[in-house]
């Protein structure tokens, strides 16, 4: 059946935050989802630009919802995050419906009680006011979006594009989460602990990147990799290497070079039939036990019952 994606937006909502959510998902494939945009009261609603859009649903959207976005609104997520009108469009919600926020629309999450005692994130930069309005809500502000029992929370603007392929990944794996990623033009997949807040996202001029490394990498993760061998690739030490990798990629070469082998086992087993053995050689992971124990963790999923999954929906 298709998954109902509604867009719950107020007044200072930022256009880019709602067409992020209507891109990703209505890009995911004929019937996957349909994504709708609601509002406490349909009519226009007031943007943070020189513009307004027009909302043709009401609160009642919420009640027949899959999964339910809340994008941010500008000025008024951080002084007056909530008002009766938004709790009681909130309260139509069902019991296990999937929400997430982007950037500071985490105020609203919170405001509503549905973080307390749950890891979320926000825009670093309104990170400390967070934590003294909602003390009760584990904040983690260093990361791109997290996850606790079916609420998800994001960081700044371009981090929902993050979430949103990863709910989609989550929903119809790899592939299809791939493909929505390349006709959006953005990378596949970063990982929601990367750091939120990249030193030099472009490297500065005559200042050697670690591009060519990342793209060898690429190309070999069927066989090990050595940190050494990276820097080698830039002409530097293993200490000058891992510096720059983290200010451009915000994580670690070792967490990055792992996701990488996940996501490659991801789209092997999805695409191919190939025994569970040569996915874990050819996606460096060297064998099916190491595969399963790297899936386990990151997934929660066997090889198998991955492939189980997702495979079905490629054939």
């Amino acid at each position: 059946m298709t998954h109902r994606v509604a867009v719950f937006v107020r007044d200072g909502a930022l256009p880019m935050e709602i067409g992020i959510v209507h891109r990703i998902f209505g890009q995911a494939g004929p019937g996957l989802y349909e994504v709708l945009t609601c509002t406490v009261t349909p009519g226009p609603v007031r943007t943070d630009a020189d513009f307004s859009i027009n909302v043709e649903h009401g609160p009642e959207l919420l009640e027949t919802a899959d999964t339910v976005v809340v994008p941010a609104s500008k000025p008024d997520d951080e002084a007056r995050p909530m008002t009766p009108e938004i709790a009681a469009a909130l309260a139509r919600i069902r019991p296990g419906v999937r929400i997430a926020s982007v950037c500071t629309g985490a105020f609203t999450l919170a405001a509503a009680g549905l973080l307390d005692g749950r890891r979320a994130t926000t825009h670093w930069r309104s990170a400390d006011r967070f934590r003294a309005l909602f003390p009760q809500v584990l904040l983690d502000p260093d990361v791109l979006y997290t996850e606790d029992g079916g609420i998800l929370t994001s960081a700044g603007v371009a981090s929902g594009i993050d979430l949103c392929l990863h709910m989609v990944r989550s929903d119809h794996g790899a592939a299809v989460a791939n493909e929505v990623a390349r006709g959006t033009v953005v990378p596949p997949h970063r990982d929601g602990g990367q750091a939120q807040f990249i030193r030099r996202p472009v490297p500065e001029p005559a200042v050697s990147s670690t591009g060519r490394a990342r793209e060898w990498a690429l190309a070999n993760l069927h066989r090990p990799v050595s940190l050494r061998e990276l820097a080698a690739r830039e002409s530097t030490s293993t200490r000058t290497f891992t510096r720059r990798f983290r200010d451009e990629m915000g994580t670690s070469p070792g967490r990055w070079l792992s996701r990488q082998r996940i996501e490659r086992a991801r789209a092997l087993l999805e695409e191919t039939d190939l025994p569970v053995d040569d996915v874990a050689e050819r996606a460096g992971f060297g064998t099916a036990a190491s595969l399963r124990l790297h899936l386990q963790t990151e997934l929660g999923v066997s090889p198998t019952a991955y492939r189980r999954t997702f495979r079905a929906e490629r054939v």
